[in-house]
């Protein structure tokens, strides 16, 4: 298997049980983001996803619900190109982008009345997500 493309992949792996394989993987992320960043968000989003993936009974339909994220993302980017490729529409959304650009920076940004309204709007926003 020398020359083979999958000797690179395979050479210094050890075939070990996929399960223990990921909580090591996981454990080294988490471990090598400890000692790189004085963050810990990624330390948080490794155990959140360690956290449901424990405490789920449905692993498979975690599986599905992970393949089903990656194929919608991967349809929504090749949705995009396509209405890239076709000629009239781009010019037509970069214009009504344009419009409404403007229409932002005049009605929220470039008076102070208006600035006031934008940061009420935005904390209301934001403590109705939290839920205080």
């Amino acid at each position: 298997m020398v020359g083979s493309p999958f000797s690179v992949v395979f050479r210094n792996t050890k075939f070990i049980p996929l399960k223990e394989n990921l909580i090591r993987r996981l454990k080294r992320l988490s471990l090598a983001s400890q000692e790189g960043s004085d963050s810990s968000t990624s330390l948080g989003i490794v155990k959140s996803v360690q956290n449901v993936w424990d405490s789920s009974e449905d692993r498979l339909g975690l599986i599905g619900l992970g393949f089903a994220a990656v194929v919608a993302f991967w349809a929504s980017t090749n949705l995009v190109g396509v209405i890239d490729k076709v000629p009239l529409i781009p010019t037509v959304l970069e214009l009504i982008g344009i419009l409404f650009s403007s229409w932002f920076v005049y009605r929220y940004l470039l008076f102070k009345p208006g600035r006031g309204e934008l940061r009420e709007i935005v904390g209301n926003t934001i403590s109705a997500i939290l839920g205080q």
